[in-house]
């Protein structure tokens, strides 16, 4: 019997793959294996199972997004396979009784989604996009990584009783005085030392990557969209060139609530009958955009309604009219929201902020698909 569709489910990991082939005629995973993990063995099992599925069968194989990133994907359809990688929040999961989660069942799970369609796939970035939204993120872990000594450098100075008697702002020009003329005894001398440098190398490095970034969004790819998402509040280059890159094509979602949605900032809902449950926000989809929107979403939470700060008025410059206009809109309801659900209906302020969150989110759809009215 000739097949015209196998769906093909790889369970991916570093060293090693597990596969089996679906088909709707039968509706039954069959024929698992565990290969090397290198995508010539996929290739090779392929090739294997048209004895089973004959010469013409067209097989779609598919994995769940991970570690591997875009990387399996991109060498099997460089060798004309068709490949989805599959959003492991959109497939179903086993409800009740005891789980048992193997390689080989994970397979056949992935395999059955493909068949019945039963999954939302990974949207597949530009090689541009993914070069830079890769060097976000490292300039990222760097950030990370100088939070960490700051931790530490302030952590030594508490262990051994220094205490700043200035500003309660720490990493001040002064603080950082105050901690260059310390003269801890002994060892400890040597400590900070090294602590400092690190403190000033990293410091110094993220300055060079800021730098390079702001290069990367005046390119011909990015400059205008973000020009224009600069024009919201707690929007600036780096948060706009990384939600680009992070989100990719953002005509591909139907409407704003779409969008909210796939980065997990609408709320969930577990409602049997007459009975209704909100839930908190889902979470599923992009962490790094919705982590950039919540951020964004804390400068809502001061000022004034309707006042623009000059460095406000300085990034919207050079706009149109209606872009200024759709962006003054937003940032005027976004911190109206955020005041009346503090003070007026006594909302704890981080609830505001993720609220305001997903608005902004709306907004933003709506700024770079052009949809400004």
């Amino acid at each position: 019997m000739n097949y015209s569709i196998v769906y093909l489910g790889i369970d991916a990991h570093m060293q090693s793959f597990s596969l089996c082939c679906y088909t709707n005629e039968k509706e039954k995973a069959e024929y698992p294996q565990k290969v090397d993990g290198h995508y010539s063995k996929v290739i090779n099992y392929i090739e294997a199972m048209r004895f089973h599925f004959g010469d013409d069968a067209l097989f779609i194989c598919g994995y769940e997004a991970g570690s591997l990133g875009f990387t399996l994907y991109h060498q099997l359809t460089d060798h004309g396979v068709k490949c989805v990688i599959l959003a492991p929040t959109t497939m179903p999961t086993q409800k009740g009784g005891k789980r048992i989660k193997t390689d080989k069942r994970d397979a056949a799970l992935i395999a059955r989604c493909l068949a019945h369609r039963d999954y939302s796939p990974v949207h597949i970035p530009t090689e541009q996009d993914e070069q830079t939204k890769e060097y976000i993120r490292m300039r990222d872990d760097h950030k990370l990584a100088l939070k960490k000594v700051k931790q530490q450098i302030l952590s030594f100075c508490l262990r051994h009783n220094y205490r700043f008697d200035g500003t309660k702002h720490y990493w001040t020009q002064a603080h950082l005085n105050w901690l260059r003329a310390l003269k801890p005894e002994g060892l400890y001398a040597e400590i900070l030392m090294e602590y400092l440098l690190t403190y000033d190398n990293l410091t110094n490095k993220i300055e060079r990557l800021d730098k390079r970034i702001e290069e990367l969004a005046a390119g011909d790819a990015y400059r205008q969209n973000v020009h224009k998402l600069s024009c919201f509040l707690g929007v600036k280059t780096i948060t706009a060139l990384s939600v680009l890159t992070e989100v990719g094509d953002f005509k591909r979602f139907a409407s704003a609530q779409h969008f909210s949605s796939y980065i997990g900032l609408t709320p969930g809902e577990d409602s049997s009958g007459n009975d209704k449950k909100r839930l908190g926000i889902t979470k599923a989809g992009n962490r790094h955009v919705r982590t950039l929107l919540v951020e964004a979403a804390q400068n809502y939470s001061r000022g004034r309604i309707g006042v623009k700060s000059k460095a406000l008025m300085a990034r919207q410059e050079g706009n149109a009219p209606e872009v200024i206009a759709y962006a003054d809109k937003a940032n005027e309801r976004l911190r109206r929201k955020y005041y009346q659900m503090v003070l007026k209906n006594n909302k704890k302020t981080n609830v505001a902020k993720t609220a305001v969150a997903r608005e902004l989110a709306c907004f933003m759809w709506g700024m770079v698909t052009g949809n400004v009215v």
